[in-house]
C-alpha cells in the first residue's frame, strides 16, 4: 500500500512532509512569474526563509540586467551573482536586519515609472525587516516582538503590532518605491494566506489600525514604550491603506501556499492507496487545544469509520500558537505531538508526524517530530514523563530522548506547518 512496500508507516509521513516541501520550492514554482524585459531598471529586493532562493531562481530565469538586495535568516543564504544577499536573525530581530531594512529601502529610492520592482517575500521576513518606527529602538522591538510570540497572540495579530511599529512593513516599502511597477511573489506561510500577514505586508496596503494595535497590545499586556502608545493614539504611526495612489502600480501573486503543500501530500497518499482528508490549511488556536480536537477526530475514524474509513490519512495546515509557560525547548509543532501523543494514549495503528516546512519548529533548528502507537510505551520505558514535559513547554527535547525528531536542515521556503495523522 505504501510507494515502497518497504516504507514503515512513520517513513510514510515522512515522505508527505518531503513532498508538502518539495511543492513549494523556488525552483519548482517561479519561472512561470518572471517578467518581460522593462525599458528601465529592474530592482529584485526581497526578504523572508526562501528570499535568497527565489533570487538564485530569478537570476536564473531572467536576461535583463538586474540589481537589488535580499535579506534572509542566518544560513539559508545562496550565491547570486547581481543580487545581494544578507543574512539576519529570526525570529527575533537583530542590527543585521536592521541594516538590510534600510539598504532595501535605499535601493528603491529616486525611481521612476518606467522601472520594475520584483519583490520576493516568504514567511520569516517581518523578523528580518527591523525597521522600527521614529522614537522606538530595535532593542524595544526586540523586546516588544519576544513578548509577543510568548504571549499566544496569533500571527495575524502579531502582524497587526508589527505593521503600526515600522518604518519598512505595512505598505511603507511600496509607498517607497511609487512610481515604480512593483511585482510581488509570494511564498506564504500564514493562515488564509492575505499577503499583509504575509512579512507584515511591506509592498501592500493595510486595512488593520492604529486602534487594532493598541487593543492587541492591552490584550495580551504586552509593554510598549509611552512615547510609543501616545503615537499610537494620535494615530501618528498608520500604515499605507486600501486605495493610496501610492500602491496603483502593485501587483501580487502567491506562487506557493500551505494548500498546495497539503494536495502534494494527497496526491501521494493516494497512489499509495491511503484515502487522504485535507481539514484545512488555516488552523489555528493553541497546539495542544488543536491536538485534542485531532485526536478526536482520529479515534472516531479508527472505532467508527467516521467521516472515512481507513486506512486514511488526516491533513492539515495552518499556525498553532504556544502560551509559552515553561523553560523549555518547545515549538509549536513537537507541543502539538505531544499533546496529540498524551490524548491518543497509545491508540492502535494510529500514526502522526508535525513539522515546520521551513525546517526550524520554534527556535530550535529542528523541523518537527513523529508519533507511533508506542511513543508513550517507550518514554515510560525511559523514565520520562510525557505530560511534565508538556507542562514546561518541551517538547524537542522528549523527541530528542526518543530518537523520534524531524531534522531537515535549511529547506528554503516556508509554507508554514504540516501535520498528518495516518490511521492503518
Amino acid at each position: 500500500m505504501m510507494p515502497n512496500p518497504h516504507a514503515s508507516p512513520s517513513q510514510f509521513l515522512r515522505g508527505l512532509f518531503t513532498a508538502a516541501i518539495d511543492s513549494a520550492r523556488p525552483d519548482k514554482i517561479l519561472a512561470p512569474y518572471v517578467p518581460s524585459a522593462s525599458s528601465g531598471r529592474i530592482i529584485i529586493i526581497g526578504a523572508g526563509k526562501a528570499s535568497a532562493a527565489m533570487a538564485q531562481v530569478i537570476e536564473r530565469e531572467i536576461s535583463a540586467e538586474i540589481s537589488g538586495t535580499v535579506v534572509t535568516r542566518y544560513g539559508y543564504a545562496v550565491p547570486c551573482e547581481h543580487i545581494q544577499i544578507l543574512e539576519a536573525a529570526h525570529p527575533v530581530p537583530d542590527e543585521a536586519g536592521l541594516l538590510a531594512s534600510q539598504k532595501i529601502l535605499q535601493d528603491v529610492s529616486a525611481l521612476t515609472k518606467d522601472d520594475v520592482v520584483l519583490c520576493l517575500i516568504s514567511g520569516g521576513g517581518s523578523a528580518l525587516l527591523p525597521y522600527p518606527s521614529d522614537g522606538l529602538s530595535l532593542a524595544q522591538k526586540q523586546a516588544i516582538n519576544q513578548a509577543l510570540l510568548q504571549s499566544g497572540a496569533t500571527i495575524s495579530e502579531m502582524n497587526v503590532v508589527r505593521r503600526h511599529l515600522s518604518n519598512i512593513k505595512g505598505g511603507r516599502l511600496a509607498a517607497a518605491a511609487y512610481p515604480a511597477q512593483v511585482i510581488n511573489l509570494i511564498i506564504s506561510d500564514v493562515p488564509g494566506d492575505n499577503p499583509q500577514d504575509i512579512a507584515s505586508g511591506p509592498t501592500v496596503a493595510d486595512p488593520s489600525t492604529c486602534d487594532q494595535a493598541l487593543d492587541i497590545l492591552q490584550r495580551y499586556q504586552i509593554a510598549v514604550p509611552d512615547n510609543i502608545r501616545k503615537a499610537l493614539e494620535n494615530k501618528a504611526l498608520e500604515s499605507i491603506k486600501p486605495n493610496d495612489d501610492r500602491l496603483s502600480r502593485v501587483t501580487t501573486h502567491i506562487v506557493a501556499s500551505s494548500q498546495l503543500a497539503l494536495s502534494a501530500a494527497a496526491d501521494l497518499a493516494r497512489q499509495a492507496g491511503i484515502t487522504p482528508m485535507i481539514l484545512g490549511d488555516s488552523i489555528e488556536g493553541e497546539s495542544r487545544d488543536v491536538a485534542t480536537v485531532l485526536a478526536g477526530i482520529a479515534r472516531q475514524v479508527r472505532h467508527y469509520g467516521q467521516p472515512l474509513t481507513a486506512p486514511c490519512v488526516l491533513l492539515s495546515g495552518g499556525e498553532t500558537t504556544v502560551t509559552v509557560k515553561g523553560s523549555g525547548k518547545g515549538g509549536r509543532n513537537v507541543e502539538f505531538l505531544l499533546a496529540l501523543a498524551n490524548a491518543l494514549q497509545g491508540c492502535h495503528n494510529v500514526y502522526a508526524v508535525a513539522g515546520d516546512t521551513d525546517g526550524v519548529d520554534g527556535q530550535e533548528e529542528v523541523a518537527g517530530a513523529f508519533i507511533t502507537p508506542d511513543t508513550l510505551d517507550k518514554a515510560h520505558t525511559l523514565g520520562l514523563k510525557p505530560l511534565a514535559y508538556l507542562d514546561n513547554n518541551d517538547g524537542h527535547s522528549f523527541f530528542q530522548a526518543l530518537d523520534q525528531q524531524i531534522i531537515t536542515g535549511p529547506t528554503l521556503t516556508n509554507v508554514n506547518d504540516f501535520r498528518a495523522i495516518l490511521i492503518l
